[in-house]
């Protein structure tokens, strides 16, 4: 005889059987109808994607709970002794799941199932960028992970306690709120090469603050390439480029002639952001005709800074490279180093510049190694 069993509020509808004894998924004619509770119960709308799904046993112990619906994965872990489970994230908004829990007690299985939707949420937050991003690529040693949403953050903790950084080789790091819709994770010392970083953001469902929930997961790979490090001295006009510990060239150059603060190339740690082969080069805040004005286009260009410094191609100063700084700010190299440098560097890649007295923002461009570790850290919500 099978007869449904059910129980009080909250409570989830059983099949039952009569007594058929070491029959899985079958309950004992008599058996309580709350003897496996889940919460939210069955047929519950409207759920807030940032609730906790909860499974009870009266009697005996939890064996398996899983969790299926369309949106994020939901995971959770046992307690009490198997007698309870619990979610440990949050859930995708307007989704609909389905719990089942099945509990032992005396040889006997009790299966209990919940299904329930979520809430549909009228403002979601989402994740618009990811960088680094570009498929196939290896980034240097000092690659930040920056993280761009679509809306500023109201509760920045909560979106924080969401990402998760997972390198094949540990190192301490942290995040650290640049804008409202943007946060950057550095590491304390620089990545150890020749490994795999895994971002993931377990953002659905995420309480974002002012009603907005996170609306989907996110995760990114990143591939660490090898150990590259530009150490060059302004005053000097050289700088030596090593891979994994090895020297690979030395290279002279002309920097900055230094008349101004704008023509001073800048010192400090920076990372190489990106390439370009050609670029035109303008002077900031000139127009043609104005004193110093100029337009300049240049071959294999690699950025280092947002105020315009690069390493580039300058046939026109072989001559003073190695010997003197006649540049407006970029260090500029023969053309064969120029395309050497060109095609070896990698985004991320560290080049470390000493001799002037204009260190370089830890914002301006991705600098953010100028500033110490603790500082960094407290950029970051949870600190």
């Amino acid at each position: 005889m099978r007869v449904a069993l059910t129980g009080g509020a909250g409570a989830v509808a059983l099949l039952a059987s009569g007594c058929m004894a070491g029959e899985e998924g079958k309950l004992a004619s008599g058996d309580s109808a709350d003897a496996v509770t889940i919460t939210p119960a069955n047929g519950t709308a409207q759920v807030k994607p940032d609730g906790t799904i909860e499974v009870k046993a009266a009697d005996g112990k939890l064996q398996k709970v899983t969790v299926q619906g369309g949106g994020a994965t939901i995971t959770g872990a046992f307690g009490g002794g198997h007698k309870t489970w619990r979610s440990n994230r949050t859930m995708t908004p307007g989704t609909s799941y389905t719990v089942t829990a099945q509990a032992s007690d005396d040889g006997k299985t009790r299966t209990a199932t919940s299904a329930f939707t979520t809430l549909k949420a009228e403002r979601t937050l989402s994740i618009t960028d990811v960088t680094p991003n570009l498929k196939g690529e290896k980034v240097g040693v000092g690659m930040p992970i920056m993280v761009r949403f679509d809306r500023p953050v109201t509760d920045k903790a909560a979106v924080e306690r969401a990402l998760r950084v997972t390198p094949d080789k540990p190192v301490e790091g942290a995040w650290h709120w640049v804008a409202a819709d943007q946060v950057i994770y550095r590491t304390k010392t620089y990545w150890q090469p020749h490994q795999t970083v895994r971002f993931h953001a377990s953002l659905a469902g995420v309480n974002a603050g002012g009603g907005v929930y996170g609306a989907e997961d996110e995760q990114a790979t990143l591939t660490i390439g090898a150990a590259q490090i530009t150490k060059g001295d302004i005053g000097d006009h050289h700088m030596t480029v090593t891979r994994d510990g090895k020297k690979l060239r030395t290279v002279p150059f002309s920097a900055g002639n230094g008349q101004t603060r704008e023509f001073t190339t800048t010192s400090g740690v920076h990372l190489l952001m990106e390439k370009g082969n050609p670029v035109t080069m303008t002077s900031p805040g000139r127009q043609e005709g104005d004193p110093g004005y100029y337009k300049t286009v240049v071959n294999y260009a690699v950025r280092f800074s947002n105020s315009g410094e690069y390493v580039h191609s300058a046939p026109w100063s072989v001559g003073s490279q190695g010997s003197a700084n006649v540049s407006h700010g970029c260090l500029n190299v023969s053309p064969a180093n120029a395309k050497w440098y060109y095609d070896t560097m990698q985004r991320g890649d560290v080049i470390e510049l000493t001799g002037t007295d204009r260190e370089v923002e830890p914002m301006n461009g991705w600098s953010f190694w100028q500033l110490p570790f603790d500082k960094w850290a407290q950029g970051s919500a949870l600190r």
